[in-house]
Parts: C-alpha cells; structure tokens; sequence
C-alpha cells in the first residue's frame, strides 16, 4: 500500500479555536475549502431564539441567571487538558488515502491501561456480558484507547467509564441482536423496546413492576444498558441522562430501518440509506460529551437547530468513517452487509473502487460541512459551555478516526490505491 496522503490539516478542535477569533472568515478558520453546500458561507448572526438565550431573563430579581452578558468580551474556549499536537511518531496503521481527517496525539497510556482494566472487569463481573470465548473479540476492540482517545478533557477515569460503559453496552446490543453473535431482524422491534426501558424505565403497575425489573436482567444487552445507564445517571444531570435517551431512540429506530431493508432483501437508494445512518450512527457518542467532561451544555443551546446541525453532521461524518474502514470485513462476512460503498455501486452503477471512492468523497463533504457549521456557532455564541461542547465533539471526530486507523485487529484497507 503506499505512503499515507500529505499530512491532514490542523485537528477540528484547533479549528474551532480560531473560529471564535477570527470568526468573519469560515474558509480561514476551518482551513479547507468551502463545503459543497455551503449553508455556513459566512458567519451567521444569532438567531432570535439565540439572542433571547444570549441575552437571558429580564426583571427583578434576575440579575444573576444570564448565560452570557453580549457587552462583555467574549470568554476564550476551555482548552482540553490534553494538548492537541500531532504525535511525534506515526499512528499504527494507515489512513485511507485520500481522507479528511485529523492526526491526533497518542492517548494517555496510563488512563488507556486503567480504563481497559475497568470495562473488564465490569464486562464479566457485574454484567456477564460475554463468555469465554469471546474474550479476544473484546479485547482486541481497544475500548479503552478509544474513548480515551476521544475524551482527552475527561476531568476522571470515572468520567471516562461513563462513556466506555455506554460505548460497549451499544455494541452488545448491536451485536446480539443485530449482528455476528446471533442476531437477526426478525423479531428485532420487541428485543429494541424491551431493552430500551433498561435506559427509559417503564411507569406501570405495582402488580407488574417486579416481572419488568427482572427482565432487566435476562440477557447480556439488557444487563449491560441497565448497569451502564445507573452510572451514567448518577454523574450526569437528568438533562443529559434525558437526552442520552432521546438518541438511543433514534439509534434503534436507525437499527429498525436496516432490518428492514435485510428482510425485504432490499438495497435503498444513496440518500436513503444516509437518511437511515443519520439515525444508526454514532451520535449517542459525541451528544455526551459534556457530561464526560464534567460540565453540562444547557438544554436550551443544545436544542439550538444550529447545534443540532453540528452534532448530526458530526454523527454522520464519523459512521461513514466506520463504513469505510469496515469495508473490507464486512465483505468477508456472510450475507450482504449494507455500507455505502455497497450501495453506491447498486444504485449508481459503479465498480467497487469507484463506488469506494466516491464514498470517501461523501465523507470528506460531510466533514467540511460539519466545521463550517461548527465554526459558524462558536462564533455566533460566546458562551463558555457552547465553545468547549463544540471542541469536545471536534475532538470526538478525530479520536473517532484515530481508533478506525488505529484497529489493525479489526480493520484493513482493501487494495484499491
């Protein structure tokens, strides 16, 4: 395979960075070029709803409860506690050629080891998650370098468990229920309801409350989403617990469209099948990375449409990076497994490395987008919590990508460069 393309520009964080300083010129501040579809060409002013946040209450009595005071000058971004350099020596593995991406320092070895050790231990001893034989499987997904890798201002390990427990506890689903480890589309809808009330608890009955709480219990996933979600809600605010609960909806409503599809042996067009990665994607990730840093985004600036633009554009830049990387064992697994280079070739008529190429192409557009949106808010709201949030989901991004080039125990290139 040859050399890695040119070094990739400054990482995401960096870029917002210089957006909340220089924010008169997005194409300067994001350093690229201006997306396709260009809806943040230059910095929007805020909109009325932003202004109403920004200015805050009025009356007596309210002097105190302002988010942000627009005649002061604006508070610079909280900085990660990890230095965001690229790392002196080259990352195992190889970038796919061609890819937006940014290089990111090499994690912190000493949380990696301890955050590695925890997810273990609570894998098989308080949730009996997987047995014996899939022990290599778990170990060789390096969760503990990915979620270090994508939380560097984690002000804990214990605020980086959160994450971790989260993150392993949705593979288990996908897998036991979706994927390699006996999963199926059928019958796919009642499993995702009944262990969605592990996260968003069923109100009923004293008579039927007990048979609930000990479904709890009964498989793997479930054990897993309730035990990972008790921890998460004890550190969290119910804000972010809340909205945690919102997107792993949107999650398994994503998951149901894919079994769907498998059933009617039925491959969707390009933008459908974007339509249905925008909800079967990593979104539930970065949405918490607030709570994973130990602060929270107010709930008013997070449902901000501008926000939620970001995050989507996020989320969706970083599953498309998931396709790309899986490609090749995907393609050695049985069945057809939909990715979207598979579906580019279907539906556009081309061979696999054009169809693959033109899906790197889809990303890199999604990843321009995606920063200048981000810059676009950071510069239109100063407010502390808005510009870190915005950083924690840039860094998120590229520890994303870090841990798909990094996972040579997962992933390899196919051959087409």
């Amino acid at each position: 395979m040859p050399s890695p393309e040119p070094s990739p520009p400054p990482s995401g964080a960096h870029i917002l960075t210089r957006a909340a300083a220089r924010a008169r010129d997005i194409k300067a501040t994001t350093g690229a070029r201006p997306p396709a579809v260009s809806p943040a060409a230059e910095v929007r002013k805020p909109d009325a709803d932003l202004r109403r946040l920004l200015r805050g209450p009025s009356g007596l009595g309210t002097a105190g409860l302002h988010l942000a005071r627009p005649a002061e000058p604006p508070t610079p971004p909280i900085a990660p506690t990890t230095p965001l350099a690229v790392p002196a020596t080259p990352a195992e593995g190889h970038p796919i050629p061609g890819l937006y991406h940014h290089p990111v320092p090499e994690p912190d070895p000493v949380r990696v080891e301890e955050v590695s050790r925890r997810i273990k231990s609570w894998a098989l001893d308080e949730v009996e998650l997987y047995p014996d034989d899939w022990e290599d499987q778990f170990d060789g997904f390096s969760v503990g370098r990915y979620m270090v890798a994508c939380h560097p201002d984690a002000p804990t390990v214990d605020h980086l468990m959160l994450a971790t427990r989260l993150m392993v506890a949705e593979n288990a689903v996908d897998d036991c229920y979706c994927e390699d480890h006996g999963g199926s589309p059928v019958g796919l809808g009642e499993r995702l309801l009944l262990a969605h009330t592990a996260l968003d608890p069923l109100h009923t009955t004293e008579e039927y409350q007990p048979p609930w709480a000990e479904s709890l219990h009964s498989d793997a996933p479930r054990r897993a989403y309730r035990s990972a979600m008790e921890y998460f809600s004890h550190l969290a605010t119910p804000s972010q617990a809340d909205r945690f609960r919102h997107d792993m909806a949107r999650l398994h409503l994503g998951y149901l469209a894919e079994a769907a599809w498998a059933q009617a042996d039925h491959v969707p067009e390009v933008w459908e099948y974007l339509a249905m990665r925008q909800f079967n994607n990593f979104r539930p990730c970065p949405t918490i990375t607030d709570a994973v840093g130990g602060y929270e985004l107010p709930a008013d600036l997070h449902a901000q449409p501008a926000m939620q633009r970001v995050i989507a554009l996020a989320g969706n830049a970083t599953t498309i990076v998931n396709d790309l990387y899986s490609y090749t064992k995907e393609l050695a697994s049985p069945g057809r497994h939909l990715n979207l280079p598979v579906v580019i070739a279907e539906r556009e008529g081309l061979g696999e490395r054009d169809a693959y190429l033109k899906a790197v192409e889809v990303h890199n557009d999604l990843m321009h987008t995606f920063e200048a949106e981000a810059a676009a808010v950071a510069a239109a709201c100063p407010v502390p919590s808005v510009q870190r949030f915005l950083r924690g989901v840039a860094v998120w991004v590229d520890g994303n990508h870090y841990w798909h080039q990094t996972n040579t125990f997962r992933y390899s290139l196919p051959d087409f460069w």
